[in-house]
C-alpha cells in the first residue's frame, strides 16, 4: 500500500481433518478472497494443509505425500496473485519430522519456517510427531521441485515491510522467537496457531498478541485453528486477531462456522518511528544468523484503509474515559501540589477568563489545595476584564470562583491599555496586533505583581494545542510560574472539565462548567459584536482545534510528513471536511509550527501528561530558525 501501510489478513479456513486436497481448496478460495481485497499478506493456522488435530496420521506416508501435493495446487493457484501466502503443513526432512510454515508467492517458495517450541512431552501431544526447529541451522531443501530455504531465522523483504514467521506455542514460551526476529529487523511477525480454547484463554490471548507487538514495537497477525478440525478432546475456536504496537486492530468471530477473513493494515512507517527512538532498538544486540528473502515488485499501490483511524487520537475511548481523565487530572493535581510545597509559595494565582484553560486551570488548583488540606482562600482569581471581553464569559468567571469558594479580584485592565496605547502612540481605533498583545501582556503584568505582593506562584492556562500553534503572546499568556495545562492539548480539555463537572462538582459549579464548555473558544482580545457577544473565535483565524490536535499527533508521535497526514485527515474527517479545507489548514499548522518554536524555547516549567509533549527540556528540541520548506513542498504536491 501507499503511505507506509501494509495490509494483512488472518484467515481462518474450514476443514477437513486428513483432507489435505479439500483443505488446498479451501485455502485457495480465501487466497482469492484476500487477493480482491488487495491483501499483501496473509496468513493461515497451523498445519492448515492437513489439519491440527491429525495426531499419528503424521506418521502415514499417505498423509505426507498428500500434504505436498496439495502445496503444488497452492502454489499453482498462486501464480496469478499478487499477494504472499503463509500457510502451515507437515514436512519430513533429514529423517525427521517437522511442523512448519510455508511461505509462498507467485508459484514460489519463499521460506520454510519450522516450529520452535513444542507443547508436550515425547509420550504425549507435538513432542511424539514432530522435531524442534531450535537446533536447525538454516539450510536449504528441496519442496515440491523449489531448491528453498528452510530455517527459524528467515525474514522475507515485500519492499515496503520485513516479515517473518513463529508458530503457535513459540508465541507463549520465556523467550519467543519474535522477540529476536523484531531485533533482526522484522516489522511484522505472523503466528500460525492451533490453539485450544480453554474457559478464559481467549482474553488471556489477546494480552499476550498486545504485549508482544508492543514490546516489539511491531505489528502481528495471528491465526488460528477454527471449525472443522477434531473435537475428540479439543475445540477451536477460530481466532484471527491482528494487534499492532501494543493495540488491537481486527478480530475474527470465534466458534463460528464459516470461514473467515480478517482484513487491516499494519502501519510500517509509524513501527520504524518508534523504533528509532527505542532504547532496547538501539541498545540490544542485533541476532546473528538471519537470512533475508527479497520478494520483487510485491506492494500493491492501493490507498484503502479498513482500519479506524480516529479523528480525536489525544481523546479516551468512553470505555476508558473515566480512568484516563482521571490519571490526568491526578497527574496536573501532583504536579501542582510538588511545585507549591517546593516554593513554599502562600497562595496560587491565576488569571480567569471563564473560558476552558483557566477553567482547567483553577480546577487543578482547587483540587490541589484540597489534597494539601488547604483552604481554597488561598487560591487568588484574578479577573481581567478588557475591551473585548463578554458578559457572558465574566459572569461565569465571576461564578465559578464564587461556587468554588476561592478568593475572588477584579481589576479592569482598560485604562492601563489605554495609558500604555498614548505612552507608544497607538491609535486605540486600529485593532492590530498592539492592540491585542498590549492586553495579554498586561494581564500577565498583573498576575506576576500581584503574585510577588501575596507570596504566590502565577499558574499558566495555555495549552499543548495553542503551544502547537504558537497562538499565544510572547511574554504574555505565554508565561507563568507553573503551566499546569502545557501538556493537554485543547480537545482533551474539554472532555477533562467535563469528567471533572461530573465526577468532582456541585450542582452550581457543574451548571457553570457547562456554559463554559458551550462558549466559542476566544482570547476576547477585539470588541464584542453589537450584543455583546463574543467576535473574536479563534477556531475561524487558525482553523479547527480538532484537525489541529490531529496533525499535532501524527507529526510529532509518528514523524509522519504532510502528505502521510493528510491521507489520514481524508479517512478520519470523511464527511466533515473536504480534502481542499484539511489542506489549507494543515499548511496553516505546518507554517506556524515552524515559525512559532521561539515561543516554546522558552516555556514555564508543567507536567507532561501523555506521550506527545513541548517542553523544550525534554521532549521537544527543535531550533527557532528551522526552514519547513521540506514539509510545505509535500504539501504543493
Amino acid at each position: 500500500m501507499k503511505y507506509g501501510f501494509v495490509k494483512v489478513a488472518a484467515a481462518v479456513p474450514s476443514l477437513r481433518v486428513a483432507d489435505a486436497a479439500y483443505n488446498a481448496g479451501q485455502i485457495i478460495s480465501l487466497m482469492n478472497q484476500a487477493d480482491k481485497q488487495q491483501v499483501e499478506i496473509v496468513c493461515f493456522p497451523e498445519l492448515s494443509v492437513t489439519g491440527y488435530t491429525c495426531g499419528d496420521l503424521f506418521f502415514q506416508q499417505a498423509l505426507l505425500q498428500a500434504a505436498e501435493e496439495a502445496l503444488s495446487k497452492i502454489l499453482y493457484a498462486s501464480e496469478d496473485l499478487a499477494l504472499t501466502a503463509i500457510v502451515g503443513m507437515p514436512l519430513c526432512w533429514g529423517g525427521r519430522l517437522y511442523n512448519v510454515a510455508v511461505a509462498l508467492h507467485k508459484g514460489i517458495i519463499l521460506s520454510v519456517v519450522p516450529k520452535s517450541y513444542l507443547p508436550g512431552n515425547h509420550e504425549f501431544y507435538e513432542p511424539r510427531w514432530f522435531s524442534s526447529g531450535l537446533d536447525l541451522e538454516t539450510t536449504r531443501i528441496s519442496l515440491c521441485g523449489q531448491d528453498c530455504p528452510l530455517g527459524t531465522r528467515l525474514l522475507t523483504d515485500t519492499g515496503n515491510a520485513c516479515f517473518a514467521i513463529e508458530i503457535c506455542e513459540d508465541l507463549w514460551s520465556v523467550v519467543p522467537p519474535s522477540s529476536h526476529h523484531a531485533l533482526a529487523g522484522a516489522d511484522v511477525v505472523f503466528n500460525l496457531s492451533a490453539s485450544n480454547e480453554l474457559t478464559g484463554k481467549h482474553d488471556y490471548l489477546l494480552q499476550l498478541i498486545a504485549q508482544q507487538s508492543g514490546r516489539c514495537l511491531c505489528g502481528y497477525v495471528y491465526a488460528s485453528a477454527g471449525y472443522g478440525e477434531s473435537s475428540t478432546d479439543l475445540v477451536f475456536g477460530g481466532n484471527g486477531i491482528i494487534a499492532e504496537s501494543g493495540t488491537l486492530l481486527a478480530q475474527s468471530e470465534r466458534f463460528s462456522f464459516e470461514q473467515q477473513l480478517i482484513v487491516s493494515e499494519i502501519d510500517i512507517e509509524r513501527l520504524r518511528h518508534d523504533r528509532l527512538h527505542s532504547a532496547s532498538f538501539k541498545q540490544d544486540e542485533r541476532p546473528a544468523g538471519y537470512q533475508t528473502v527479497a520478494i520483487p515488485e510485491a506492494n500493491q499501490e492501493n490507498e484503502s484503509l479498513t482500519r479506524e483511524i480516529r479523528a480525536l487520537p489525544f481523546v479516551p475511548q468512553p470505555d476508558e474515559m473515566d480512568t484516563r481523565c482521571r490519571e490526568i487530572f491526578a497527574i496536573q493535581v501532583g504536579g501542582l501540589v510538588k511545585r507549591m510545597e517546593h516554593t513554599g509559595a502562600k497562595t496560587a494565582v491565576v488569571g480567569i477568563s471563564g473560558g476552558l484553560d483557566s477553567t482547567l486551570a483553577l480546577l487543578v488548583c482547587v483540587k490541589a489545595f484540597d489534597q494539601m488540606g488547604r483552604g481554597r482562600h488561598d487560591i487568588v482569581g484574578i479577573t481581567m476584564p478588557g475591551f473585548g471581553t463578554s458578559d457572558r464569559t465574566h459572569t461565569n468567571a465571576v461564578n465559578l470562583m464564587k461556587y468554588l469558594h476561592v478568593t475572588n479580584k477584579e481589576i479592569d485592565i482598560k485604562a492601563a491599555c489605554r495609558q500604555h496605547f498614548s505612552d507608544i502612540g497607538h491609535d486605540e481605533s486600529r485593532h492590530d496586533v498592539v492592540y491585542e498583545n498590549s492586553q495579554a501582556r498586561e494581564r500577565t503584568q498583573i498576575l506576576m505583581d500581584y503574585a510577588n505582593a501575596v507570596g504566590g506562584l502565577v499558574i499558566g492556562t495555555g495549552d499543548l494545542s495553542e503551544l502547537a500553534l504558537g497562538w499565544a503572546t510572547f511574554n504574555g499568556d505565554h508565561m507563568a510560574n507553573y503551566g499546569v495545562n502545557g501538556g493537554v492539548p485543547k480537545t482533551l480539555i474539554r472532555y477533562l472539565v467535563r469528567w471533572v463537572a461530573d465526577n468532582e462538582m456541585d450542582e452550581a459549579s457543574r451548571t457553570t462548567l457547562l456554559d463554559v464548555l458551550d462558549t466559542p473558544v476566544s482570547p476576547e482580545l477585539l470588541p464584542t459584536d453589537k450584543l455583546g457577544r463574543i467576535a473574536q473565535k479563534t477556531e475561524d483565524l487558525v482553523g479547527p482545534y480538532e484537525l489541529h490536535d490531529f496533525f499535532l499527533y501524527y507529526m510529532l508521535r509518528y514523524g509522519f510528513g504532510p502528505e502521510k497526514v493528510l491521507f489520514l485527515a481524508r479517512h478520519a474527517f470523511q464527511g466533515q471536511y473536504d480534502e481542499a479545507v484539511i489542506r489549507h489548514w494543515l499548511q496553516t499548522f505546518v507554517g506556524r509550527f515552524f515559525a512559532q518554536q521561539f515561543k516554546r524555547s522558552c516555556l514555564p516549567d508543567g507536567p507532561k501528561v501523555g506521550s506527545i509533549g513541548l517542553s523544550p527540556r525534554g521532549d521537544w528540541r527543535m531550533p527557532s530558525d528551522a526552514v519547513a520548506k521540506a514539509w510545505l513542498a509535500q504539501m504543493e504536491k
